[in-house]
């Protein structure tokens, strides 16, 4: 007979395999076919993989809490390893559509569900799969997320086998998560319904209707290059003869030139003249200027010289400005911005890319193709609204283009319309095709299924949604925000976010819809299917997702909360899927008419912290705040014996005297405690893409820490300020060394401390400060990152003395010059001398002048066995030149590590000390060699200990 669920530790609250989760996550950031990001664009879509484990960590039991089981800490510790296990195979991509994998973690969800109701289940082997699913339905609590966005954590649920729910006030938002979690069980199993269906396939999942989405794409694609191939002219060689598909026309933006000399005629602007930096396929725009007509035109040269290529690198405008092409007169963007509100920027048609067979083929613009692109747009009411007046995300309202249709070319605008008329037309071939298919078996229950959504009618308006997806997909490269990337390995169209904003582009390019490389209709309806045919989901595995305000919510009971809130102001997520919303309300409005009754997607609303929407910082900070609080508070109320679990990404980036704070972490976690959640644990996980330059070489916030979440305990007590910090003193140790074993990066451990830090804080009831009032978050914040800085610096006292003596130069002056006599006072704090630090070979003083020398001045042949006494400063440095050189890389970091010794682990060390001091002084650029060291540092040992294997091998022969 069942019982009172019983309130028992899970496993998340004690230890879940971070290194495995985060390797995952990161990993999936490179998945590409299948993946259900590529379904639709949405923003900071958290990596299935830690949701998944995190959900999973989340209801299984941890061993300690069932004694009656694991009486012992080695048989609790045995168990754990097991659970460990389990989510370590879990995780992996692979994993995802792996039912014999996917039904064992089912099982242990259930077998922790039942022991918290009294109950016992039959062992594994002794339950079909199906009865599995069946019990954790009847039994498990809904996994519901009030911020559900790109649905990353609903549809991890319902992978689990779990009811999987979510809202989210976006209506964009709502549509992507209604596509993966309500579309595909509804029609699951289902052959397709077209012309050419395989009746004898086995139709699997969600297959049919994947298979259903791809015939009308490509009947989509043949009628839109009926109507408007035309518009697309293919390139004439230059034998004259031979054709070949155009990829993308490049455009320049063009302005009137401020010098009197040109009298108004148009210049270009365009950040680069480089087409392809590929070796051996380089090739430029050359733009011929007449100076006595005051003329220009754009010729090609496939041919450039190395000077040739970097003198193209350099363009006509610039973060400081442009310049106008014909007379060399400055452009500042006073000009630029007046010229293009007052209707006089144009265009110029720079080069021509087309498909060659085994190269890219660049050509010169001609009339003809010039011509093409001249049509008149149809007109498009929902695109004449107003771009969003955002002044940090969007930019191109500063020059003139303010309109949604602005950020089209009269071609695209046109071929986008057709597309979405084709949707429409679509559709009523998937229902008169549904209801031809469905009238012999389905014919006695036409009635039935229409009225539970799963008639005729619901499989067109699902197929109709995924094919509108394909456009909006289509649109995210077919705009004037698009770029044409040069790189060796990019020679292709880059999409408009690249970044999560609008920025203004100067030079874009404009890709062609019928070709085969970037923004084809045909490659993204096939991405969009492909995503269905992965999508493994049984049929009687609820989900739901609703239009809903978080923050007027009203959750119920009973459920299992795990959600990923909107970060502060990170992201203007109403605003950037205006974007979309404006065209899939032309597209969709009578499909969805509940989501797309407004003209554009609500703002007011929106839980983000926009000073221009509410009228300043102060009063933006106070509606996150409470709106905050009432989701919280919402939230806390909801869940009974499982924890919360929120997903929160904000750096801290405020530097005061006493540390580095951040208003989006304060208020967030100012709320948390406010509406009476204590944070019971924290997890540093990897949710942002690893790799890249960006990643690589810049301070991007790689993890989001996850926050576990139980209501406080009604007896909590009240503390004082000295004991918060000795609490800190006593506890953040561990915590920091269990961080870096997880292997958290440098560029996280600032984030990553806050959550054990808060941890303490909202365990208490209060925290008073020394004059009586209570402590409010942003101070106990500040606390947190004194004392991690105490327990970070304690460390340098392992250094050898050259070491700490550069660490504390360091710090102070970086590589500037400072004064001899301080120079002095630092060595003696050490047991150093100044003319030891002379002869150290990495430090100069002369005169009254003291320096760190730079590492482009240090010895190219520095070995540490011919250093003599090598220092660990020395080791870190000259791993981080040789990483960095043209000519080394990790093969030549390999080689010095394998020098190295014992010396080693500490230069890794170093790196990271040395990377929190540029973050705490913002030297970013100087920052960015430490985190790349310790980025690549796995990949430094594994080919170092290959390279020390193969030296073996040949010494052993």
């Amino acid at each position: 007979m069942a019982v009172a669920a019983k309130t028992r530790k899970k496993l998340i609250e004690v230890s879940i395999p971070l290194e495995v989760i985060n390797r995952e996550s990161a990993r999936e950031k490179s998945i590409r076919h299948g993946h259900p990001s590529t379904l639709h664009l949405w923003w900071a879509r958290r990596p299935l993989a830690a949701c998944r484990a995190v959900l999973f960590a989340q209801l299984v039991d941890d061993p300690s809490s069932c004694p009656e089981e694991f009486p012992t800490v080695e048989l609790q510790k045995a168990e754990r390893d097991r659970l460990h296990n389990l989510i370590e195979r879990l995780v992996p991509w692979e994993a995802s559509t792996n039912e014999v994998i996917l039904t064992e973690a089912r099982y242990e969800i259930a077998r922790s569900v039942a022991r918290g109701r009294g109950e016992v289940l039959p062992p594994l082997g002794q339950m079909k799969p199906q009865a599995i699913i069946e019990y954790l339905q009847s039994n498990a609590p809904p996994v519901y997320d009030p911020f559900s966005g790109g649905g990353s954590i609903p549809l991890e649920a319902q992978r689990l086998g779990l009811k999987a729910t979510g809202s989210d006030l976006n209506p964009v938002a709502v549509l992507i998560g209604k596509a993966l979690i309500e579309f595909p069980p509804k029609f699951c199993g289902r052959k397709p319904v077209n012309p050419e269906v395989n009746e004898l396939h086995q139709w699997k999942g969600a297959q049919g209707l994947a298979d259903d989405v791809r015939y009308y794409g490509r009947w989509m694609r043949a009628e839109a290059e009926r109507r408007i191939g035309h518009l697309y002219p293919k390139a004439k060689l230059k034998d004259g003869k031979a054709e070949a598909t155009v990829i993308s026309w490049l455009w320049a933006r063009t302005v009137p030139s401020p010098d009197p000399r040109a009298k108004g005629t148009h210049v270009p602007l365009a950040s680069s003249f480089v087409l392809s930096a590929r070796p051996g396929q380089e090739a430029i725009v050359k733009p011929v200027v007449d100076r006595a007509k005051m003329t220009w035109v754009f010729e090609i040269d496939d041919k450039p010289t190395k000077s040739d290529l970097e003198v193209a690198q350099v363009g006509t405008v610039d973060r400081r400005g442009g310049v106008c092409l014909l007379t060399g007169t400055p452009m500042p963007f006073t000009h630029i911005r007046a010229e293009g509100q007052a209707g006089r920027m144009g265009v110029r048609l720079m080069a021509i890319v087309a498909e060659g067979s085994r190269a890219r083929i660049y050509l010169p613009p001609n009339d003809e193709h010039i011509n093409a692109a001249l049509v008149s747009p149809p007109e498009v009411p929902e695109l004449e609204q107003d771009l969003p007046d955002n002044p940090r995300d969007f930019k191109t309202p500063n020059y003139g283009i303010s309109r949604w249709r602005d950020l089209f070319t009269p071609r695209q605008l046109t071929a986008l319309a057709t597309f979405s008329d084709l949707v429409k037309e679509a559709r009523g071939q998937v229902l008169a095709d549904a209801k031809k298919h469905w009238s012999g078996a389905y014919a006695d229950d036409l009635r039935r299924l229409a009225d539970g959504g799963l008639g005729p009618a619901a499989y067109a308006d699902a197929v109709t949604t995924y094919l509108a997806f394909a456009v909006d997909k289509v649109s995210e490269g077919s705009n004037t925000i698009c770029t044409w990337s040069a790189l060796p390995t990019k020679l292709h169209v880059v999409s408009a976010f690249g970044r999560q904003a609008m920025p203004m582009v100067w030079d874009y390019a404009e890709a062609n819809p019928f070709a085969t490389s970037s923004g084809n209709i045909e490659r993204m309806t096939v991405l969009v299917s492909k995503v269905l045919d992965t999508a493994l989901i049984a049929t009687d595995v609820a989900g739901a997702i609703e239009p809903k305000n978080a923050s007027e919510n009203r959750f119920g009971e009973g459920l299992l909360i795990s959600t990923d809130p909107p970060y502060y102001d990170n992201i203007g997520y109403a605003d950037l899927s205006d974007f979309f919303y404006v065209r899939l309300r032309q597209t969709l409005g009578d499909v969805h008419p509940a989501l797309f009754r407004r003209v554009l997607t609500p703002k007011k609303e929106e839980l983000i912290a926009t000073p221009y929407r509410h009228g300043g910082r102060d009063e933006a900070e106070a509606f996150f705040l409470n709106g905050m609080k009432l989701a919280l508070r919402g939230l806390a109320a909801a869940t009974e014996s499982s924890p919360v679990t929120i997903y929160y990404a904000f750096k801290q980036s405020e530097a005061s005297e006493d540390g580095i704070t951040s208003a989006g972490w304060s208020t967030f976690l100012q709320a948390v405690t406010d509406c009476g959640l204590a944070i019971d644990g924290t997890w540093p996980v990897r949710t942002e893409r690893a790799g890249g330059f960006r990643n690589k070489e810049a301070n991007a916030l790689a993890s989001s820490i996850v926050l576990v979440c139980r209501r406080r305990e009604t007896s909590a007590l009240t503390i004082t300020r000295a004991d918060f910090v000795r609490a800190l003193r006593r506890e953040l140790p561990e915590a920091l060394a269990e961080i870096r074993r997880a292997g958290v990066g440098p560029t996280d451990i600032q984030q990553a401390a806050i959550g054990p830090g808060i941890g303490v804080f909202t365990r208490y009831a209060n925290v008073l400060n020394t004059d009586g009032t209570s402590m409010i978050v942003k101070d106990a914040l500040r606390l947190v990152n004194q004392v991690r800085e105490e327990i970070t610096s304690s460390a340098d006292a392992d250094y050898d003395s050259e070491t700490r003596f550069a660490l504390d130069w360091f710090a102070a002056k970086g590589f500037e010059n400072g004064k001899s006599g301080d120079a002095i006072v630092m060595t003696n704090a050490v047991n150093v001398s100044l003319n030891g630090m002379n002869e150290a070979g990495f430090f100069e003083a002369r005169g009254g002048a003291a320096r760190l020398l730079k590492r482009d001045e240090l010895p190219d042949d520095w070995e540490p066995v011919r250093a003599g006494r090598a220092t660990v400063w020395e080791a870190c440095q000259h791993l981080i030149k040789r990483l960095s050189a043209e000519d080394g890389g990790i093969e030549a970091a390999a080689a010095l590590y394998n020098c190295l010794g014992a010396l080693a682990e500490p230069a890794h060390a170093l790196a990271r000390r040395l990377y929190d001091i540029c973050e705490q002084r913002q030297w970013a650029s100087e920052g960015r060699f430490y985190n790349r060291l310790h980025q690549e540092w796995d990949a430094i040992e594994k080919r170092a200990a290959a390279l020390a294997e193969s030296s073996s091998d040949l010494f052993s022969r």
